[in-house]
């Protein structure tokens, strides 16, 4: 039911904004209630905006402030941690009419929307024989300005680095209204506080972000593949040590293990199973050293005992692509994934971590990590029991353990999905409360009034979602958190 309040916020919100950008009927509204987490509030937002220009932009951020109601930012919801869950009778503003690209070969730059599709991007840069590094796995569908939020990943980023590592400037609109341009298109520049830095992975604490400018970087002419065949987890994580010891920095060094091979295998008509056994290992280089490099690597595995198989072009563009889109739903079982990283010189401590908290509470795994830089997406699964209808206290327990785990070993407990409403409960485990404090200081500072995202990783931890309460929401690594307990898929 449409409040007097409501209905003003969105009377105000029309007097800048095409009727058919302002939506307001449940059913036009439930598709922007949740990201991927799958955890929508109790109540639907008022309105959901799509502006076209920053103007617009603007002028709904002053509308939030002169109504005192609630903001949050999405791009295609392909996030996995809760941040871009719609605020209860707030608004949702969507990037999707702010997706525009302009690649600048002479500067090797992009000028983007916060809308615009990540392997648009990437595309467009190649035309002119550039690429946009960073790959999180939901790129054919992940915006800039959803990446910019979480600080994203993938598995180029052993090499070429995350998100934050590309992003050279920002354009913010502020919570009142203000724009805000931050860091500079020069390739260096140290002029005062990187406040660049600070807005990427705040997950739309601080601003809107409704430009960046990206560093973009030759694209390789040549990429050269290899795969390890492993009989263990254990196994796994020695031959990625081997390649981050090797000397060589390669593009992409991805661990799979026995289940997830299985999965691939059932949901892609493979047998990646009866060629690897236990595990694989797979492994890229990428420039005009590819050749040189991939040849150094396989000797590296070999004299340490590791069976290196070197693959052809094609193959080795079916292996990538079946690590990042191969596996498919699980529907027997209740399935929770994490995204935690550790150390390098701690991943198969952690891979053994994983491996005994599964045993421990009867549980299988589905682990796949971009190991080269120790972060880690281990899949847990319960077979589901005739008339059980909520996931067993054990998988619960069993994801906490493992969260801790990572702790322990000096890791964080996100990676690269971020912290939105999901991993909200563990984020004093790793922060702590004088941390924490200092941030929601600075957050005060950027919104004083406390409009964007207040139901984000800062706010109250004892309103965080408890892991057992999320049942239904997908499981997937595109956005690339998840203290999700779900029926459904497992990371993708």
């Amino acid at each position: 039911m449409t409040t007097p309040r409501a209905s003003a916020l969105v009377t105000d919100i029309l007097a800048a904004l095409a009727s058919d950008d302002v939506l307001t009927t449940p059913e036009d509204v439930a598709p922007y209630r949740s990201d991927a987490a799958g955890v929508p509030t109790e109540r639907p937002p008022a309105v959901v905006v799509i502006p076209r220009t920053v103007e617009q932009v603007q002028a709904v951020a002053r509308a939030a402030t002169r109504h005192r109601v609630p903001l949050v930012v999405r791009g295609t919801g392909t996030g996995l941690s809760g941040a871009a869950t719609a605020p209860a009778d707030g608004i949702v503003l969507s990037t999707a009419g702010l997706a525009s690209i302009e690649i600048h070969p002479g500067d090797q730059v992009a000028v983007v929307g916060p809308g615009a599709v990540t392997d648009h991007v990437d595309a467009a840069a190649r035309e002119h024989g550039l690429m946009y590094a960073p790959d999180p796995a939901s790129s054919r569908w992940s915006t800039i300005g959803g990446n910019i939020s979480t600080n994203a990943g993938g598995l180029r980023c052993v090499k070429y680095g995350v998100t934050r590592d590309a992003v050279l400037a920002l354009d913010v609109v502020l919570a009142d209204g203000r724009l805000l341009r931050t860091g500079h298109r020069s390739v260096k520049g140290v002029t005062g506080l990187d406040l660049t830095a600070l807005v990427v992975g705040s997950e739309g604490t601080l601003g809107i972000v409704v430009g960046a400018t990206l560093r973009l970087v030759p694209a390789p002419a040549r990429v050269r593949t290899l795969v390890v065949s492993t009989r263990s987890l254990a196994e796994s994580g020695r031959a990625v040590d081997v390649v981050t010891g090797s000397g060589v920095r390669p593009s992409c060094v991805e661990l799979l293990d026995r289940g997830t091979l299985e999965n691939i295998d059932g949901h892609s008509g493979t047998d990646l199973v009866a060629r690897h056994g236990n595990g694989l290992v797979l492994v890229r280089t990428d420039g005009p050293g590819a050749d040189v490099e991939i040849e150094t690597l396989a000797a590296a595995l070999d004299a340490a005992g590791l069976r290196a198989e070197l693959l052809d072009t094609a193959e080795g563009e079916r292996y990538h692509e079946l690590r990042r889109t191969g596996r498919g739903p699980v529907t027997d079982s209740w399935a929770a994934g994490e995204d935690v990283a550790v150390p390098r010189s701690q991943l198969v401590a952690m891979l053994a971590e994983i491996e005994a908290i599964a045993a421990r509470h009867d549980l299988e795994v589905q682990a796949v990590a971009h190991a080269g830089d120790g972060n880690l997406h281990p899949g847990l699964l319960a077979r589901r029991r005739d008339g059980e209808t909520r996931p067993p206290a054990r998988l619960e327990v069993a994801l906490d353990e493992l969260v801790r785990a990572a702790l322990a070993l000096g890791g964080t407990i996100s990676g690269e999905h971020g912290i939105g409403t999901l991993k909200r409960g563990w984020l004093a485990d790793e922060l702590g409360a004088e941390q924490i404090a200092l941030q929601r200081a600075v957050k005060a500072v950027f919104d004083p009034l406390g409009l964007l995202a207040p139901d984000s990783f800062l706010a109250d931890a004892a309103a965080a979602v408890p892991t057992g309460s999320i049942v239904n929401g997908p499981l997937t690594e595109a956005g690339e958190d998840e203290a999700l307990v779900a029926a459904g898929t497992v990371p993708a």
